[in-house]
């Protein structure tokens, strides 16, 4: 069996021929880099799904997204598990098909502002400057700028877009030198926390987000994307306590694995990719 090699930040699965029982394969994740931060978050998740599924499961560190990207129409990786806006990309670049969604609650978008300060509203942005976290990421750029565009405000054109490093940008908010942040639920709680002297609020809030997905490369054989996402489905309690055993995890407790997703729930991702000017969903936005 040729081994299998891939390159991105996303859980990828890459399986070789044979049988069920001597199928071996090949894990990585989008967001952590390294192999001792991949197999800190997912070593037991390793185990759980090589117990669920019959197959060797080994952690793959990756770097890169566009590299993955790469590796998958190269025929060197068959799953990866991605975020919503890495998942567009993929889709147009690969062909890649979804196997099963990896639920993140309270996965939303929001537009923050001073509770005490002049933006009390959407339409008091007009004009003012907002800023947003990490270029291309769904719940920290591409999403708030939906949410704005869902108001009525149009990137780049009713508001100047800045990207600030969050913490930089709260400072920058409480000076007074901006005039709101887009970021998710999670952020502002941590904000709050960081900052409690300060008083903040939600002047917009967008819908919940698609989930995190486990795609599948298109020349993977039928039985070995049913073995996997049956596990997924019969397993999920035990796949899932695996996940939450990874620091970074936390961000799926309370979630599920749903194997009812369709690429057709993405069409919310590709209509943020347009607002930011970006169309065609061939490349990673800040790669």
């Amino acid at each position: 069996m040729l081994p299998r090699s891939i390159a991105t930040a996303a859980l990828a699965l890459a399986v070789g021929t044979g049988t069920a029982a001597a199928e071996s394969v090949r894990m990585a994740v989008t967001d952590i880099a390294g192999m001792e931060d991949l197999q800190r978050e997912f070593g037991a998740f390793q185990d759980a799904l090589a117990e669920a599924t019959g197959y060797e499961v080994e952690l793959f560190p990756v770097n890169s997204r566009t590299a993955a990207v790469e590796a998958m129409r190269a025929d060197q990786v068959d799953f990866v598990l991605t975020g919503p806006a890495e998942y567009v990309v993929f889709q147009t670049l690969t062909d890649a098909e979804v196997v099963v969604g990896w639920q993140r609650p309270d996965y939303f978008a929001q537009i923050v502002a001073l509770a005490d300060g002049p933006v009390q509203s959407v339409e008091d942005l007009r004009g003012e400057t907002v800023s947003f976290g990490d270029v291309g990421s769904t719940s920290q750029h591409l999403a708030p700028a939906q949410v704005l565009a869902d108001y009525g405000l149009a990137y780049g054109e009713d508001y100047e877009p800045v990207i600030i490093n969050r913490n930089v940008a709260v400072e920058a908010l409480i000076r007074g030198d901006i005039a709101a942040i887009g970021m998710n639920f999670d952020h502002l709680r941590r904000i709050r926390e960081a900052f409690p002297e300060t008083a903040f609020q939600v002047v917009a809030r967008g819908r919940d987000l698609p989930n995190d997905v486990l795609i599948v490369a298109p020349d993977v054989p039928d039985e070995i994307v049913e073995t996997v996402r049956t596990a997924f489905i019969e397993d999920q309690d035990a796949l899932m306590a695996a996940v939450l055993e990874g620091t970074d995890n936390q961000k799926y407790e309370g979630g599920h694995f749903l194997p009812r997703v369709s690429d057709a729930d993405y069409e919310y991702v590709r209509a943020m990719y347009r607002t930011i000017g970006v169309p065609q969903f061939s490349e990673f936005v800040g790669d």
